[in-house]
């Protein structure tokens, strides 16, 4: 394990505070792509439920007391209730396709938690968790796997773009909307905006992901990078991509890296917190690699049984997100039976909800694909949809004959 690390800087150091780096030697001697562990890794919840104090980041966590953890842990009970459900229902032929979180609940209600009112999400196609704590109904995301609907909600409102299906490019998106966070003068303080984007590891190797880097560094973007590492792209391991934690890619574009448990929520609260206190303060953009595990297929296309083995899955169960949260709560006497009982009732009837609505989905009018396209009536798009509507019109008179 290399005896340096990088020197990450205080709020209000500035750019020459990231100029200690390890040397070659050092990091070629470091953690492979896919290395667990080490000092390396921020964790603040260790699997077994057992608190790990840090020097560094406790002070980031300092407000969370036991009803804040409660309800952390609530969040992600609900979320992945949420998602098993919307799993079921694709089976069931009630969505087109699904793209389920699970094993990444930590990640997400960790990282989203940390966000103010004021910064702004990009997230790829998985990120249920973090639309439901920036107060994106969990019905509104349906729409887009029943193929109704691109995005249900308004994303100004909630600070959450839209889903982005193209692998990467929200990357670039997130990229300049931070870039236009800094020409505008909305960073330097601690009331200052950021934002996030989210990807998995196989963006990595994406060029728009690269590009996205390169403008964010350049302008001192206040923009954090956060790699939800899960291990596998589809059918493809970390380890066919890069030869380094993903986390150390940051040092080459020149603005920090970190390498977090991504199954520890506390853990992922902290270190977001400490990333967009950095951007909100000028520093520049932030990497965070979020070291988790995809405990499902990539989406229900899939079948990860071909490619990956039982005894891998079985051992990241080990390290499940809820569970040491909950391990945490019962032996500290943070919480009683009866608290988990009732998020669990409480998660069971936000699925009963969830599903009861999908159910009964109206089905949209055939001009629904043309509304909200544009700001303002296009003549191109009208003509367009005025033609598709006397086709499907057409269909109606010949069955009249």
């Amino acid at each position: 394990m290399p005896s340096e690390q990088w020197t990450h800087p205080e709020p209000g150091d500035g750019p020459a505070a990231v100029a200690a780096q390890p040397s070659p030697e050092q990091v070629i001697a470091g953690l492979r792509a896919t290395s667990e562990g080490g000092a390396e890794l921020t964790q603040l919840l260790t699997p077994e439920g057992q608190r790990v104090p840090s020097e560094r980041f406790d002070r980031y966590v300092e407000d969370v007391d036991d009803e804040t953890l409660k309800n952390l842990y609530r969040d992600m009970v609900l979320v992945r209730r949420a998602d098993r459900e919307a799993n079921a229902m694709q089976r069931q032929g009630q969505l087109g396709i699904w793209v389920p979180l699970l094993g990444q609940e930590a990640a997400q209600v960790g990282s989203g938690r940390a966000l103010q009112p004021q910064d702004m999400a990009f997230p790829s196609y998985r990120e249920h968790g973090v639309a439901y704590t920036r107060g994106v109904d969990m019905r509104e995301l349906i729409g887009i796997f029943r193929c109704t609907d691109h995005s249900g909600w308004d994303y100004q409102a909630h600070r959450f773009h839209p889903y982005t299906i193209v692998i990467g490019n929200q990357v670039l998106n997130a990229a300049g909307y931070a870039m236009g966070q800094k020409f505008e003068g909305k960073v330097g303080d601690e009331g200052g905006e950021a934002t996030i984007c989210y990807f998995g590891d196989g963006a990595t190797s994406q060029g728009d992901v690269h590009e996205g880097f390169v403008w964010a560094a350049v302008y001192d973007a206040p923009l954090v990078f956060f790699c939800q590492n899960n291990q596998w792209a589809i059918s493809e391991p970390t380890e066919r991509q890069s030869r380094l934690p993903l986390y150390q890619r940051a040092r080459g574009y020149g603005f920090p890296g970190i390498r977090v448990d991504g199954n520890d929520v506390l853990a992922c609260l902290a270190v977001t917190r400490w990333a967009l206190e950095e951007c909100r303060h000028g520093n520049g953009p932030v990497l965070i690699e979020a070291f988790t595990y995809r405990m499902d297929a990539h989406t229900t296309t899939d079948d990860p049984t071909r490619y990956r083995l039982s005894d891998e899955l079985e051992e990241w169960k080990l390290k499940d997100p809820i569970e040491r949260v909950r391990a945490f709560l019962a032996r500290g006497g943070h919480a009683d039976q009866a608290f988990f009982d009732s998020v669990q009732a409480e998660a069971d009837q936000f699925a009963a909800d969830l599903r009861d609505y999908t159910f009964n989905m109206p089905e949209p009018p055939p001009d629904r694909v043309f509304s909200q396209v544009y700001a303002e009536p296009s003549p191109v798009l009208e003509a367009q949809r005025a033609e598709y509507l006397s086709y499907l019109d057409g269909f109606a008179t010949a069955g009249e004959h």
